[in-house]
């Protein structure tokens, strides 16, 4: 019995040879060489190209036009994205322009730009208006799939812009962009070698394709277009694989090497933020729509103190949390926090795709330390795991050693022991005891503690 592997392949070879007879048939049937020549001939003629003098010259300009086409289309749309989803006036002002470039028969802009330019950069500005369009639309819309969850997460962290696009927006983009290429990336040499046939620039495929329907050479028209299929085949291969290489950078190898996070080589961090950890809440209202979830609060939470919230669910401690945190804005009076602030969500907030040691560096910039902390909590074979494959206790927990390992002076911990069983649930407390180092918790928990004096 034959692999499974090698039954595909004999079905594909199979498939190729049908479809060859059916050429030779209708080119018995036919019989005129300048309508369609079998297989052979147009074998022949491809060959005879390959040992022409300027057959490379002409294969490499046209791969330099319509790839530096590309590459400028590819390069513009992203940026444009990019500024559409930072500011929306300019995606509006951009919607009317992408709109009529995708509209617009790529006919007319060959004719325009004849008519403007010349043929010498027609096959690059075709390419660069064929992929412009469907690129920008898919890199905003990837974007705009970004988890705001995580963006919220990024900031409370205080994480640099760098890190923030590998870990949080790279994965959202990926499935945005690949689509998008692997649309464009076919148009484009269809574009730009019809735009070069309309052209007939020099030394390009374009040109030789009209010369051969000139001298009515079908064999070389076949010879060509083989080329071109050859040719706008290997080129769409090596971009998705540069670019899904890119996509994958760093996940499947260790964090510590590819990261670029170790430049701390410290075991734990050391809070140095100098805020003294006071919370002050005055006359604090908050309300979301006409439910009043808080109203007219008054609090304050010393430095170093230990501080629980333990009223009903749906009370508003997440709430509360949030405003401490900054994420929310009360409605009337005011919240202050003297110092830095990190958090554990209500949910994990976890980058999936990448490993616990990977989502705790992330924040610390410290991997062997965000190593070392997890070893408390979290079993070994765990530690570079994907989170996504964790269970929900096991993401909880590397989602309170990401809070407790950040440099704050205020840890806000939002019912950090959900899905823990006991034993685990006094890990956790102990951790949290040993790693506190007098800086100000609050925790919000309906759970009952082993040690009420953390």
């Amino acid at each position: 019995m034959f692999p499974e592997r090698h039954k595909i392949w004999l079905r594909r070879g199979a498939v190729l040879l049908f479809w060859f007879l059916v050429w030779q048939l209708a080119a018995v049937m036919v019989d005129n060489s300048i309508l369609l020549v079998p297989p052979i001939a147009a074998f022949r003629s491809f060959l005879s190209l390959l040992g022409e003098p300027t057959f490379w010259r002409v294969i490499l300009t046209s791969l330099g036009r319509i790839g530096s086409g590309f590459a400028l289309g590819f390069v513009t749309a992203v940026l444009l994205a990019v500024l559409s989803y930072r500011f929306r006036f300019v995606e509006e002002l951009l919607s009317p322009v992408v709109g009529l470039i995708k509209t617009i028969p790529v006919v007319s802009f060959v004719v325009l730009l004849l008519i403007w330019w010349g043929a010498s950069v027609l096959a690059v500005i075709i390419s660069f208006l064929v992929v412009l369009p469907g690129i920008y639309l898919n890199t905003l819309e990837g974007l705009r799939n970004v988890d705001k969850k995580l963006l919220e997460m990024a900031n409370v962290f205080r994480i640099p812009a760098g890190r923030r696009f590998l870990y949080i927006y790279r994965p959202a983009l990926r499935p945005f962009v690949l689509s998008g290429l692997k649309a464009a990336l076919g148009m484009c040499w269809k574009a730009g070698v019809a735009a070069e046939v309309i052209g007939t620039p020099d030394y390009s495929i374009g040109e030789r394709l009209y010369l051969s329907k000139i001298y009515l050479a079908t064999g070389d028209v076949f010879a060509w277009t083989a080329v071109i299929i050859l040719l706008s085949i290997g080129f769409e291969k090596l971009l998705l694989w540069l670019v899904r290489c890119f996509f994958i950078w760093t996940l499947s190898m260790p964090v510590e090497v590819k990261a670029g996070l170790a430049e701390k080589t410290k075991e734990h961090t050391n809070y140095v933020s100098g805020g003294s950890g006071t919370i002050t809440c005055e006359r604090v209202t908050k309300k979301y729509g006409d439910r009043i979830v808080h109203s007219d609060v008054t609090l304050c939470y010393e430095q170093g103190s230990v501080n629980y919230l333990r009223n009903p669910s749906g009370s508003g401690k997440t709430t509360l949390l949030r405003l401490i945190g900054g994420l929310e804005h009360p409605d009337e009076g005011t919240v202050t926090c003297d110092g830095r602030v990190s958090m554990m969500f209500q949910e994990d907030r976890l980058c999936e795709e990448y490993s616990a040691v990977c989502n705790v560096a992330l924040v610390t910039g410290n991997v062997p330390g965000a190593r070392k902390a997890l070893e408390r909590v979290l079993e070994p074979e765990a530690l570079y795991q994907p989170c996504g494959s964790l269970s929900g206790g096991m993401k909880r927990r590397v989602a309170l050693v990401r809070a407790m390992e950040a440099d704050a002076d205020i840890v806000l911990l939002d019912e950090p022991f959900t899905g823990m069983d006991a034993d685990t649930r006094r890990r956790a407390e102990t951790y949290i005891e040993e790693r506190r180092q007098g800086r100000t918790l609050v925790i919000a928990t309906h759970i009952g503690f082993e040690k009420e004096n953390i």
